[in-house]
């Protein structure tokens, strides 16, 4: 016959200690083997066996006995974690908070932002514990963001306008988004592109020989996405003006033509005004002042550049026109069009936001990409 074993002295617990038992397992911040252990504690406290308790949280009967045996032995306190070995810590709260507010607040003497040396100079500490307290509260003094919030006073009323026709553009008309792209530079490389190999990328030299430059006028239709573009050499209004008479001329004379813009004097000009008058069914919208991401044709631009311009080598003005040229007809071929995902009331919603932390915040404000995609679009 086999002998019993010892006698597992019960378990109870007080009503303070069950609340910090249930507290732990309603906070969502406790980590979880800190709520295994309170549930195990509580159901022991309930009189359930062991075996029972261990079936009922699916976890080994070992792991329930540890536990229990650590509270009853300890209380609470049990249930923590005991403390690691190792080197006792040398670096205090107290270090890294003056470490965090000399970032924060302070400038070294000879330069604009700390970095890892100087900051451990400063401080005393080595350059590695600087590295990881920045780490740790995610500084990056070496880093700096631009941003750029519009002061027109017609924001509001101007993204109301401009998004409104995007999302819900009027019957019979066209809605055109215009812009520039002026100074575009004929380049030629000073030594010949050397071309891809397996393992090895394309290589060209970093300084160049400039041809000459010339301004491409563009049209984005907002719902196909096709361009009607025009090449000039100069940007005046007068350039500007041949390019809505061609406007004129390809959209078909049934239909009003709603055109944004941004706010450049070229668009503003008497002789400009002179000929829209001539032309009642042109009707002109622009974008706020320092808002030209609000212009759908901006992002047709930017495909132009990366897939075209920006690698491209051309050794006259006349190479890199027919070069445009080339990859606007193509474009038009299959055509894309960019869908805008925000609603006006979103993005103003997020430049709100934007506004409120540059007012709250002590240190500058945050970087411009978390008030919203400067972009509200997608290709389709």
């Amino acid at each position: 016959m086999s002998r019993p074993g010892p006698k597992i002295p019960p378990l109870s617990v007080t009503d303070a200690q069950r609340a910090v038992l249930e507290g732990w397992l309603r906070r969502r911040s406790t980590a979880q083997a800190l709520a295994q252990r309170s549930r195990i504690v509580l159901e022991c406290a309930e009189g359930h066996s062991i075996m029972e308790v261990s079936r009922r949280l699916r976890v080994t009967p070992d792991t329930v006995r540890t536990w229990r045996r650590r509270f009853l032995e300890r209380g609470l306190d049990g249930l923590c974690d005991d403390p690691r070995p190792g080197v006792p810590r040398k670096i205090t709260d107290a270090d890294v908070e003056r470490v965090i507010v000399k970032t924060l607040e302070e400038r070294p003497k000879n330069a604009t932002h700390w970095s890892t040396r100087s900051m451990a100079a400063a401080t005393g500490m080595s350059q590695s514990t600087i590295s990881r307290i920045w780490r740790a509260f995610a500084l990056a003094p070496h880093r700096s963001q631009t941003f750029k919030l519009s002061t027109d006073p017609l924001f509001i009323d101007k993204v109301r306008e401009v998004v409104g026709l995007y999302l819900d553009p009027p019957e019979k008309a066209l809605v055109l988004c215009v812009d520039e792209k002026s100074q575009i530079q004929a380049l030629d490389r000073s030594q010949p592109v050397l071309p891809m190999m397996p393992g090895v990328p394309e290589r060209r030299s970093h300084d160049y020989v400039r041809a000459g430059t010339t301004t491409l006028f563009a049209a984005l239709e907002v719902a196909t996405g096709k361009v009607i573009g025009s090449l000039h050499r100069r940007h005046r209004a007068a350039e500007f003006k041949k390019f809505l008479t061609k406007l004129d001329r390809e959209v078909p004379a049934g239909l009003q033509v709603h055109l944004i813009l941004d706010n450049y004097a070229t668009h503003k000009t008497p002789d400009i005004r002179k000929w829209l008058l001539a032309h009642p069914r042109f009707h002109l919208h622009f974008t706020p002042t320092s808002a030209s991401w609000l212009n759908l044709v901006e992002r047709w631009f930017a495909e132009l550049t990366q897939k075209k311009l920006k690698r491209g080598v051309h050794r006259s003005v006349q190479a890199l026109e027919r070069d445009i040229r080339s990859w606007l007809a193509d474009w038009n071929e299959h055509p894309r069009p960019f869908a805008w995902t925000k609603s006006a009331d979103e993005i103003l919603d997020k430049v709100a936001a934007y506004c409120r932390r540059i007012s709250d915040s002590d240190h500058g404000p945050p970087p411009l990409h978390e008030c919203g995609e400067l972009f509200p679009f997608v290709p389709m």
